[in-house]
């Protein structure tokens, strides 16, 4: 009996965090684009400088509005594969919400966020050198940066998306053995 009423309520946990990690991932969707623009609006040349791998006096001109605007552009790319990602976390996690774990469709979503999470962290490493460049176009010649980074939130990223993927993995193996087992009896 007592493992039953564990049973039941850990399930209830379960259910009860997916369905908050559901609505945090919605929540992420909306306000990260926002945030991107929102900080290439008031950040200053230095605080720009330092996000594209640069010293902060790497800037010489005050940034036109144009620049400002394909930097927030260029940063968004990463910014919205992450955003998709986290759709297809949402998605899974309302599934797991609704007590649907060991699923094909579970296992789909978790493989989707660990593929458009890939995608992001590696998006962001491409887009860091034409930022900088970027950045540095109206500096007098000799003066102009290209500026290449790979830094551990990108390792960590692609880790992480690693270990999503392999777990889905895990999943669908023992979905594959659940229906196997199940055509026998």
């Amino acid at each position: 009996m007592s493992k039953l009423v564990n049973s039941v309520f850990e399930s209830y946990s379960m259910q009860r965090t997916s369905a908050w990690l559901a609505r945090a991932c919605l929540a992420l969707v909306i306000i990260l684009p926002l945030l991107v623009l929102a900080y290439w609006l008031v950040a200053d040349s230095s605080m720009l400088a330092v996000r594209a791998n640069l010293l902060p006096s790497a800037i010489q001109k005050p940034l036109q509005d144009w620049q400002r605007v394909v930097g927030a552009l260029l940063t968004l790319i990463p910014v919205v594969l992450m955003v998709r990602g986290l759709w297809e976390a949402r998605m899974c996690f309302m599934q797991f919400a609704m007590g649907h774990v060991f699923t094909a469709q579970a296992v789909q979503r978790l493989r989707s966020f660990a593929a458009w999470i890939s995608a992001s962290s590696l998006g962001s490493i491409l887009i860091n050198p034409l930022l900088s460049a970027l950045l540095t176009l109206n500096n007098a010649p000799n003066t102009r940066h290209l500026a290449i980074g790979i830094g551990t939130d990108h390792i960590l990223s692609l880790l992480f998306a690693t270990m999503v993927w392999v777990m889905a993995s895990v999943i669908a193996q023992g979905q594959a053995l659940a229906e196997e087992n199940s055509s026998f009896v």
